[in-house]
């Protein structure tokens, strides 16, 4: 039973992982990266999330590493506060109080303060301060005590880096590079030359980074080159040296641990090692799929961590191989399509890189797939006007998939296409099956299949602004041997030349409703003829749905001038119509219950109710602070327990919203930290113990020892097995170290004599005298009974002609009766 005061709204997904730097533990067996209001803990070498830290009531700015306790972890945020973490338990273990927005965070071994970025007085005024962190025993302490370091500076962490073990900052902002050193208490500024000059047009500061031995600083700028500075403690005597690959501007520079390397990368999507800093000594890593935003080094040197625009995370080994990929939600400019949930998966469904779909998961956080649609090169060219991946729907339970794709340059040119995707079982994907060029003479405003449980041939219906619905039906091809299918339009229909808006099937596929902008067309899906029809002159119908269940006999639309509408479709009236301004209008698939949410002047506002009442059935204001695009039921694997009716709604669907920033918020009783998945929580804490194939083995057999209990009755007469592990011969092949081992064949005798039963334990003839005794008088009835029935076997087989039965002994059921209570079950984990 969950209690009503728990429910609330909680971001699920969709932020943004590479806002920020990733962090490297001090082991590199994990990854740290900001995830909106949370700080995600994943491993580097199974890609799971391990941690969520929660704790920040605002978007999370900036990560780094305790100095002095490489086992904990410094955050800062928008909410004006600085946390110390222990990510390896999850433990929030301080809070200090700045009081002002902190918008990225850096610290130093020498230091018993970090440093922050602020802006009180302009907004686009910033500061680099150091904040003293005080000692106390309280969780919560107040550090108020700031000390100015730099002004003027970019409230971009790239573009701020300490130096040669902290004795030095510079900040680069527009033209200008500001360098600070902390034991002079001096700063040097220097100056590249303006954008009025054509030849210097693009000198613009990037990103700065830090020689971490040396006295040498990289910066990056707007027009590809890398600038490293030497001399830079004398105005007068400094030096720089450029490097020049990047075609574009470049987004990020880390040097390497040593300092022997620096990296850099860009929009080019190819991380660039340039060794010992020079223009000969170039290592490339291209394709890494999308612009690259940030760029981390781990404190072993071991790995790399790459961020990119597709919120991703590429791990890279030393040696120039990528061993990992952490794959957010990809933001993409528009979502188009929507979200939709793949019936097999369960997956979140929509728009992702261009000209792709996305297949999301929402219990893990993370990416399973894409489906690239377009199926052409994507060419990154601002001017250029891209193909969009424009609708999609599922049919047929997942056995198909429909998308439409248009690119419009002139107001006469539009080139529009769709396709029809079959789901194979032998590739577990989808494979093309029917593409169909210009489908429609105008854009196509909305699609959905007949999805009816007792729809023989597979139905699609589309809808465009040229006036007409178009009915799709899979038909036999032109193929000899009749074995290819494909699709073909069936029949086209109109409304008096208005534009058609929506098309949705009703629950049975019986009905077809079609919007013509302010009316509602009834059809007869069998016959294709026009039953009846709906107009309130309210605006055009933005959305349309059939009830579901009990309440399909009702027809709901939201219009433009904010009128939701319900109809009776048996008495063919307006059964109530309310005033809202709709954004989302999402039925739940597995209840009557419909989810609809409006848009205020103060944000978004949720609505629960059924057809069959006005009255709703659960009202919450202000979900979101911003406007609401999309929203989707997703059935729940396991029912909730709801018993309040306001609440009873999410008992078999959760529902989903994205909002205009694109994050993904549900309605839950759960933290981020709760959904995390056992094996997750499992790879955290055994982490450090040997994990080879033969352990695991051991381990499931133990555990499953741990869990099956069986009766009491059938535990009293099988013979327990002893555990694995007080095993003297099984625990030294496991924790002894592999290169002191003596060899498998003097091993395998020892091992498996120890696999076998023991004298300790309990056999079949330890048994008391008494009971066996009493076995004994019943066998020798048994026995009688056994001869007379042998006897009549005997007559009746000689007079059928028919082989002789052979009935067991005595002695032989009492042999095959121990065999029955010795357990076996542990062969089956082996």
């Amino acid at each position: 039973m969950v209690e009503e005061e728990s429910l609330r709204v909680v971001r699920c997904g969709g932020s943004e992982l590479n806002f920020r730097r990733a962090v490297f533990s001090a082991d590199s067996k994990y990854v740290f990266c900001v995830s909106g209001d949370f700080i995600k803990v994943y491993s580097t070498a199974t890609e799971e999330c391990v941690h969520i830290l929660q704790g920040h009531r605002n978007l999370v700015t900036g990560i780094q590493l305790n100095p002095r306790n490489h086992l904990q972890l410094y955050s800062c945020s928008f909410d004006g506060t600085v946390k110390l973490w222990d990510y390896i338990d999850g433990i929030l273990i301080k809070t200090f109080i700045v009081g002002c927005k902190l918008h990225a965070l850096f610290a130093l071994a020498c230091e018993d303060s970090v440093f922050v970025i602020i802006n009180k007085e302009k907004p686009d005024v910033f500061q680099l301060v150091s904040v003293k962190l005080p000692k106390s025993s309280s969780q919560e302490i107040e550090a108020k005590e700031l000390s100015f370091v730099l002004d003027y500076i970019n409230q971009s962490p790239k573009c701020i880096a300490f130096g040669n073990e902290g004795e030095y900052v510079a900040a680069v902002r527009d033209f200008y590079l500001s360098v600070y050193f902390f034991k002079k208490k001096t700063t040097s500024r220097f100056t590249l030359s303006s954008s009025r000059n054509k030849k210097h047009a693009k000198n613009n500061f990037t990103c700065v980074a830090c020689h971490p031995k040396e006295d040498c600083i990289a910066t990056g700028h707007r027009d590809g080159k890398i600038r490293l500075w030497r001399n830079f403690d004398d105005e007068k005597k400094y030096t720089y040296t450029c490097l020049h690959w990047h075609h574009d501007l470049v987004m990020d520079l880390a040097f390497s641990v040593t300092g022997s390397s620096l990296l850099s990368g860009g929009r080019e999507s190819v991380l660039v090692e340039w060794r010992e800093a020079a223009e000969k000594n170039k290592e490339f890593l291209p394709r890494l799929g999308a612009t690259i935003e940030h760029i981390s080094v781990s404190p072993a040197g071991d790995l790399f961590c790459t961020s990119h625009s597709d919120n991703k995370l590429i791990i890279i080994h030393r040696n120039l191989e990528a061993s990992a990929v952490i794959q957010g939600l990809v933001k993409d400019r528009n979502i188009f399509t929507g979200l939709m949930i793949d019936p097999r998966t369960k997956a979140l469904v929509l728009n992702g890189k261009p000209g792709h779909l996305q297949f999301y998961s929402l219990q893990s956080d993370k990416q399973l797939y894409n489906l690239d649609i377009i199926q052409q090169e994507y060419i990154n060219d601002y001017g250029l006007i891209q193909i969009e991946l424009t609708k999609a729907a599922f049919g047929c339970y997942g056995n198909w998939l429909a998308t439409v794709e248009q690119r419009q340059e002139k107001e006469t040119e539009l080139e529009l296409q769709m396709k029809l995707w079959t789901y194979n079982k032998k590739t577990q994907g989808f494979v093309l099956n029917t593409k169909v060029n210009m489908p429609h003479e105008d854009h196509i405003t909305a699609l959905c299949f007949c999805n009816a449980e007792k729809s023989e041939n597979p139905t699609l219906v589309t809808t465009s602004k040229d006036g007409h619905f178009k009915v799709w039906i899979l038909t036999d091809d032109s193929d000899i041997y009749k074995k290819a299918v494909g699709w073909t339009c069936d029949f086209v229909g109109s409304y008096h030349k208005y534009q058609a808006t929506n098309c949705c099937f009703s629950e049975d596929g019986s009905l077809l409703a079609v919007s013509f902008e302010e009316i509602v067309t009834i059809w007869d899906s069998e016959t294709w003829e026009l039953k009846c029809t709906f107009c309130q002159r309210a605006g055009k119908i933005r959305h349309l749905c059939f009830g579901r269940l009990t309440c399909s006999k009702y027809l709901l639309g939201a219009t433009e001038n904010g009128i939701l509408c319900c109809w009776n479709l048996l008495s063919c009236a307006l059964e109530w119509s309310a005033k809202l301004n709709m954004r989302v209008l999402e039925p739940d698939p597995n209840s009557e219950n419909i989810a609809a949410i409006s848009q205020s002047s103060t944000g978004s506002d949720l609505f629960v109710f059924r057809p069959s009442e006005p009255r709703p059935l659960y009202i919450q204001k202000n979900i979101s602070r911003e406007e609401v695009q999309w929203g989707v039921f997703v059935p729940r694997v396991v029912p909730e327990s709801f018993t309040s009716e306001a609440y009873q709604w999410l008992n078999r669907s959760q529902f989903y919203f994205l909002t205009k920033s694109q994050s993904l918020l549900t309605f839950s009783t759960q933290s981020p930290e709760e959904k995390l998945t056992p094996t997750s929580k499992q790879l955290l804490a055994e982490e450090t113990l040997p994990t080879t194939p033969f352990y695991f083995i051991l381990g499931k057999h133990r555990q499953q020892q741990q869990d099956d209990k069986l009766n009491e009755a059938l535990e009293d007469e099988l013979v327990q097995l002893p555990l694995t592990e007080n095993i003297p011969a099984i625990s030294e092949l496991l924790h002894t170290p592999a290169h002191v081992l003596p060899s498998a064949s003097f091993l395998c005798s020892m091992f498996v004599n120890s696999l076998l039963l023991s004298k300790e334990t309990k056999s079949a003839e330890e048994i008391p005298d008494d009971v066996s005794m009493e076995e004994e008088k019943e066998s020798v009835d048994s026995d009688e009974e056994n001869n007379f029935t042998e006897q009549v076997q005997d007559t009746n087989n000689t007079d059928l002609g028919k082989d002789i039965i052979h009935q067991l002994s005595k002695s032989e059921e009492k042999e095959l009766r121990k065999f029955r209570k010795v357990d076996y079950s542990w062969i089956t984990a082996l």
